[in-house]
């Protein structure tokens, strides 16, 4: 597998569709753990686009509760509380005594997790929405393929974000 200069893998150009969806999500996952590499504590909670209130660490942890959301709650239907707590449902909320060593721990397991319970699905298995997500997407269920492709659009659009908070705290880009 090719990988970028930065030690990404590089989704091959030609696979089958299982591999393309799992490496492009790959991808995006290697993108946010590259954007928060190497900063400090005081950085990673810097809300560097006002009026924003966004953090590289609260996207770590958002992304980590986007992950359970996914994986546990919707395709494997169980029920589990949120990572950091029911006033810190979407993972956004920072804690002082919570680091970005922390997070990304929370993080790679949440993603370690969802390997696991989707490793053997086809991706026409589908798992169960809430009543509200079924009301928004007018079906009651959706299809691992939906989750995927969903998860990597999610990555990919926070990752933008990720863009702009790394190079207003450090002038890096290009991660």
């Amino acid at each position: 597998m090719a990988i970028t200069p930065d030690g990404r893998p590089i989704p091959p150009p030609h696979a089958a569709e299982r591999a393309m969806l799992e490496t492009w999500l790959d991808f995006q996952r290697a993108t946010l753990a590259g954007k928060v590499a190497g900063l400090d504590d005081r950085q990673v909670r810097l809300a560097a686009v006002p009026p924003s209130t966004m953090t590289l660490l609260g996207l770590v942890q958002h992304l980590a509760e986007v992950e359970r959301n996914w994986h546990q709650r919707v395709f494997a239907g169980r029920e589990v509380p949120p990572v950091y707590g029911q006033d810190n449902a979407d993972g956004y909320g920072l804690d002082p005594a919570r680091g970005m060593a922390g997070a990304l721990a929370d993080w790679n397991a949440e993603v370690d997790r969802g390997r696991e319970l989707i490793a053997e699905e086809p991706l026409e298995a589908a798992g169960p929405l809430s009543p509200q997500a079924a009301a928004v997407l007018g079906a009651d269920s959706v299809s691992l393929r939906w989750i995927l492709v969903h998860l990597i659009e999610e990555y990919a659009r926070h990752n933008g974000h990720a863009d702009l908070l790394r190079e207003c705290i450090d002038g890096v880009t290009g991660v």
